[in-house]
């Protein structure tokens, strides 16, 4: 394992497009780092820049501190997981598997043992004597990591790995590439845009938008503390939910209803806000009784709440995810149990977790 800095890495092309802007980072050894956003936001050219297989338009990359920017791929001592797979059709998983060490000339009693030893990790030694048109896609994708793990490589780099597999698939993989992880504790470059592969894998999460870095940091201060509007849309499934206000006096005013500001909120009076709430800092209240205002509401130290109406229920099993539209606008809320204890067409008040709120810059979109 090895440690990797990208000291002001930028992509520029010829025709003036800037596909990745100027970041820096320190990835320490052993560091599981996941580079996720939308299509096009430069995270697969972030990683072909330390594959090599990128030129790098402006700064330094180093590995183990080492410049590597003019080193061609295979003189980085790196292992590459592709989406594709990328495997030999004509060889056997055996094969494939052995291809990298063949090449360096490693004796072929290490090349079985060390073939045996990463199709026993994987759980593929029954797929030794397969060609990959014999296997399904999660047995390819393990032969494609297998390739990677055998190199014992400084860093493993995979580009969206998980994309071509089913949604099982991708958790039972997920859960193995976890596992793989720790056991090989080597530095590892991941992209992907699905933000729950970031969440669930990541020792730090970079989020990209557009070329530009949005955030970077663990998966849970992503969550709970975004930077900007983005990253609170992005990240989280369903995304934060975002109302229009304006500040006055200690709180801010959305349809109507006074929210208090949270502890340490830097704002004016008279500034136009976006307030954020996750979906399960949201609690539904449907009878009157619950219908207090706001003002006593805040008074009494109980939630402040806001009215809305139920558009769409959706039950998943464990929760479910309930979706209303009111002068707030469109806001979903998740419910825990089998049941949502509301039905389309309920006029419901929202109960609002006032602790738990991100106020935003309108503006700018910044956290305040």
């Amino acid at each position: 394992m090895a440690r990797v800095e990208l000291d002001g890495i930028g992509k520029r092309y010829e025709n003036g497009f800037e596909a990745v802007e100027t970041f820096s980072m320190d990835i320490a050894c052993g560091e599981f780092v996941v580079l996720v956003g939308p299509s096009g936001c430069g995270k697969s050219t972030t990683l072909r820049m330390v594959a090599g297989l990128e030129s790098i338009t402006t700064g330094e990359l180093r590995i183990d501190g080492r410049r590597v920017n003019e080193l061609p791929p295979k003189a980085r001592d790196i292992a590459m997981v592709f989406q594709s797979y990328a495997l030999y059709p004509h060889m056997t998983a055996y094969d494939n598997l052995a291809f990298a060490l063949t090449l360096q000339k490693v004796p072929k009693a290490e090349i079985r043992t060390r073939v045996l030893k990463v199709a026993e990790q994987l759980d593929i030694t029954a797929l030794l004597d397969r060609k990959p048109k014999a296997m399904s896609g999660g047995q390819r994708q393990r032969i494609a990591i297998g390739r990677a793990i055998i190199r014992k490589p400084k860093v493993f780099l995979f580009d969206e790995p998980l994309s071509n597999l089913d949604a099982r698939l991708r958790l039972q993989m997920r859960v193995e590439l976890s596992r793989l992880h720790r056991s090989q504790g080597a530095t590892s470059l991941y992209v992907t845009h699905d933000q729950v592969e970031a969440m669930t894998l990541a020792d730090r999460i970079v989020l990209l938008s557009a070329g530009k870095v949005q955030q970077i940091g663990p998966p849970l201060e992503l969550y709970d503390r975004p930077a900007n509007r983005f990253v609170a849309t992005f990240i989280g499934s369903p995304g934060m939910n975002l109302m229009a206000g304006t500040v006055q006096d200690g709180a801010v005013l959305v349809a109507g209803s006074r929210l208090p500001l949270p502890p340490g909120t830097e704002v004016q009076t008279g500034q136009a806000v976006e307030v954020g709430i996750r979906p399960e800092h949201l609690s539904l209240h449907r009878a009157a009784k619950d219908a207090e205002t706001s003002d006593a509401a805040a008074a009494s130290g109980a939630p402040a709440r806001i009215p809305a109406t139920v558009e769409l229920v959706e039950p998943m099993g464990n929760e479910s995810y309930v979706h209303l539209r009111g002068e707030a606008g469109a806001l979903v809320v998740r419910t825990v149990g089998s049941h949502a204890p509301v039905a389309t067409g309920d006029a419901v008040w929202l109960g609002v977790d006032a602790p738990r709120l991100h106020v935003f810059d309108a503006a700018d979109q910044r956290r305040r």
